[in-house]
C-alpha cells in the first residue's frame, strides 16, 4: 500500500512540474516574437559542423573512413549532405545500424569492428541534424518523412538489400517505418531500447496484447507523466538543449570517460546545430491525429505479419523504454529475446562488444 502511495506522490510531483513547464512555455510563446524582433539575426538554412570538432575521436575507437552523400530531391531541391560509416567487405552480408536522439554513429563504434571481423559489411549513417551530417538550423525542417526519405535514398545509393537492421531509440521509429515500406530489403531485425508508441494520450492502446487489453487510466497516466515532462522541457529549452549534460547524466553510473561524453556533444558547437536534437522528442505522437501516428501504426501492423527472424534486445535498466519490449514480443511471437543486464538507455556505449556478439550469434542461428 505504501509503495502505491509513493508512486502516486511521485506522479503528482511530476505533474506539477509539467504544469510549471507548460506555463513557462506559454510565456515563451508570448515573448519569443519580441525577442526575435529585437535580437534576431539572419541565419543560414543549413550548417556543417567544423571538422576540427571531431579531432581526437579516433583515440576513442572511432577511426572509420568518412563517406558522404549529397541527395537530390528533384525539382531543384537539395538535401543537406549525409555522412555514413561503411566498413567491411563490399560483398559481405549487410548490417545497418541506426542511432537515435541525440546520438550519432559514434554510438556504434564498439560494435562495428566486431561485426566487420566476423565478415559483415556495416553501414552506420548519421541522420540529418546529427553527427557529421549537415544540419538544418530550423527545427521545423525536421520531419519523420524527411528522415525516412533520406534513409531510403542512402540505401538506394549503396544498392544494398537483404540486410539486418539494428536499431535503437529513434533509429527504431525511423528504421521500422522504413521496414514496413520496403520489407523485401530486410532479412533480420534487431530491436533495442526503442518503441513504436501509440499516441501518448491514447488511453485505448493495448500495447499489442488484445488479451490483457489497455491499462487503467491511472496506470496510463503514471506511465506517460515522465515522458510528458521530458517533452515539455525540450519544448521549453528548444535548441538550447545541453547535449553534453544529457549524455553525462545518462552515462553517469557507468563512469564513462569525460572525453567520450564530449565526443557525443562534438557535432553541436552552438544552438544553430541543434535543430534536429530539439525536434525529435516533439515528433513522438501525443494525439491520434499527429503526423507520425499513422506511420507507427502501419509499422505495428507490418510486424504483426512479420515472418523473418527478429531479436528483441533491451536493457534491464533503461528508464526511457522500460517495458516497451513487451510490445514487440506481443506483435512478433516468434521473436527471440535477450536482456542486456546492467545496461542503460545507450547500451551500445557500455555493452557494444557484447551486443555485436549477440547479433552475430543470432544471425548465424537463424540463417
Amino acid at each position: 500500500m505504501a509503495e502505491g502511495y509513493k508512486k502516486i506522490l511521485i506522479s503528482l510531483c511530476l505533474l506539477c512540474l509539467i504544469i510549471l513547464s507548460l506555463l513557462l512555455n506559454i510565456v515563451k510563446i508570448i515573448l519569443k516574437p519580441v525577442w526575435r524582433l529585437l535580437m534576431g539575426s539572419r541565419v543560414p538554412v543549413v550548417v556543417r559542423t567544423p571538422e576540427d570538432r571531431f579531432e581526437g575521436i579516433e583515440k576513442l575507437g572511432y577511426n572509420f573512413q568518412p563517406n558522404y552523400l549529397s541527395i537530390d530531391g528533384g525539382c531543384g531541391i537539395k538535401f543537406p549532405r549525409v555522412h555514413y560509416v561503411d566498413e567491411g567487405p563490399r560483398e559481405g552480408p549487410v548490417v545497418l545500424c541506426l542511432h537515435g536522439e541525440p546520438a550519432w554513429s559514434f554510438l556504434y563504434r564498439k560494435m562495428v569492428p566486431v561485426l566487420v571481423n566476423a565478415g559483415y559489411r556495416v553501414v552506420v549513417p548519421d541522420f540529418i541534424g546529427f553527427g557529421k551530417s549537415d544540419k538544418y538550423t530550423n527545427p521545423d525542417n525536421y520531419t519523420h518523412e524527411m528522415h525516412c526519405f533520406v534513409l531510403r535514398k542512402l540505401l538506394d545509393h549503396l544498392n544494398i538489400s537483404q540486410m539486418t537492421l539494428v536499431c535503437q531509440d529513434w533509429g527504431g521509429l525511423v528504421g521500422l517505418t522504413t521496414v514496413k515500406d520496403v520489407p523485401h530489403m530486410f532479412s533480420n531485425l534487431v530491436i533495442m531500447n526503442t518503441g513504436l508508441p501509440s499516441p501518448v494520450l491514447d488511453f485505448n492502446d493495448d500495447n499489442g496484447d488484445p488479451v490483457t487489453g489497455p491499462p487503467s487510466v491511472l496506470g496510463k497516466l503514471q506511465a506517460v507523466v515522465p515522458f510528458v515532462l521530458w517533452r515539455s522541457l525540450v519544448q521549453l529549452i528548444g535548441t538550447n538543449m545541453p547535449v553534453d549534460r544529457v549524455f553525462a547524466f545518462a552515462l553517469k553510473r557507468d563512469n564513462v570517460d569525460p572525453a567520450v561524453v564530449s565526443a557525443y556533444g562534438a557535432p553541436f558547437p552552438s544552438r544553430l546545430y541543434k535543430g534536429g536534437a530539439a525536434r525529435w522528442p516533439l515528433l513522438v505522437p501525443m494525439l491520434k491525429d499527429d503526423p507520425v501516428t499513422a506511420h507507427l501504426e502501419a509499422a505495428r501492423n507490418c510486424l504483426k505479419t512479420w515472418k523473418k527472424p527478429v531479436l528483441v534486445m533491451f536493457s534491464d535498466s533503461d528508464p526511457v523504454t522500460r517495458g516497451s519490449e513487451k510490445l514487440f514480443l506481443n506483435l512478433i511471437p516468434h521473436a527471440k529475446q535477450v536482456v542486456v543486464k546492467g545496461a542503460g538507455h545507450f547500451l551500445q556505449e557500455t555493452h557494444g562488444e557484447l551486443l555485436a556478439e549477440n547479433v552475430i550469434k543470432f544471425i548465424d542461428e537463424e540463417n
